[in-house]
């Protein structure tokens, strides 16, 4: 996963690794990835749960838009459950939990504009 994650990165597309077992990953390398302690074979969360598989999914994207640089391993802080997931009303934010682990900060409208522009020009080359 890490060395495909990272071949894709280099050809300017930015990429997330969902996984269970943190040290894998991390010898793997993969640019940016977000670590669950949870079941084997069940890395969205579970059966049914869709609040908490949509959750999961949200902190992947989310990873993806404001991981400040690749290299990144987050924590996700959700227990096997134990967790009440609310609905999504907005995708365009992280989760309070991956927001937290990135100290992320709403970038300036202006910034935000930039950045959707320098992803515009790297999607021409």
């Amino acid at each position: 996963m890490g060395l495909l994650g990272r071949e894709i990165e280099a050809q300017g597309v930015t990429t997330v690794a969902l996984g269970l077992v943190k040290e894998v990953a991390a010898a793997a390398r993969a640019p940016r990835f977000l670590y669950l302690h949870w079941p084997f074979g069940h890395a969205l969360g579970e059966p049914g749960n869709v609040l908490q598989q949509r959750t999961v999914l949200r902190d992947m994207l989310s990873m993806g838009m404001y991981a400040p640089r690749p290299g990144m391993v987050v924590d996700l802080p959700y227990r096997w459950r134990r967790e009440e997931y609310s609905p999504i009303t907005d995708w365009s934010t992280p989760s309070e939990a991956l927001a937290s682990a990135l100290s992320w900060q709403r970038p300036s409208e202006a910034e935000a504009r930039k950045d959707s522009l320098s992803g515009t020009e790297r999607m021409k080359r």
